[in-house]
């Protein structure tokens, strides 16, 4: 028999090296989903981001055209006590002064009851001790018959918004 020599071969250390065809092809499709996904994810806060912008516009708008529409129909509401003015100043005071008094005084209550309306309500000052939250002293005087800070006399009235204050009483203060 002859010899034969069988011959082993190994293969080369390039070879190792070199990616399998079908072993590269998971991390591949793995890198391509999670690319897809990122991708995916920033359209999404994008998108989310422009919601946000215009809603917060919206919001700003709706806001601002609601103030605007409080201040015009009180501004409408205000015309009309104008108006009442405008025709008691017109009239002949025929009637004296009385006349003339009495309609001055339904167009005072009108004012009063369009200020309610809104919300607004005077602040009760004589007698109160004073509160430099709600009163500006702007006379203290000397008086034995009252404690010291008691409100003697409004000077010009404050009012109040809800619980918010509008103006405060200018008030004149006892002291000791």
């Amino acid at each position: 028999m002859a010899d034969k020599r069988v011959v082993e071969t190994e293969p080369s250390p390039d070879a190792a090296d070199a990616p399998d065809p079908g072993a590269g092809a998971p991390e591949n499709v793995q890198l391509e989903t999670v690319a897809r996904e990122r991708d995916d994810y920033y359209d999404r806060l994008l998108r989310k981001t422009a919601e946000f912008d215009n809603y917060r516009r919206r919001v700003e708008r709706e806001r601002r055209e609601q103030t605007e529409q409080a201040v015009l129909d009180l501004l409408q509401e205000l015309l009309l006590v104008i108006d009442d003015f405008d025709l008691a100043l017109e009239v002949d005071a025929g009637g004296g002064p009385s006349a003339y008094r009495k309609g001055v005084e339904l167009i005072h209550a009108k004012l009063h009851d369009l200020l309610k309306k809104y919300g607004v309500r005077p602040i009760e000052v004589v007698g109160a001790d004073f509160d430099p939250n709600l009163h500006e002293a702007v006379v203290h005087e000397a008086s034995p018959g009252h404690r010291e800070g008691e409100v003697l006399e409004e000077l010009r009235r404050g009012y109040m918004i809800g619980d918010r204050l509008l103006r405060p009483a200018m008030v004149k203060v006892a002291k000791a």
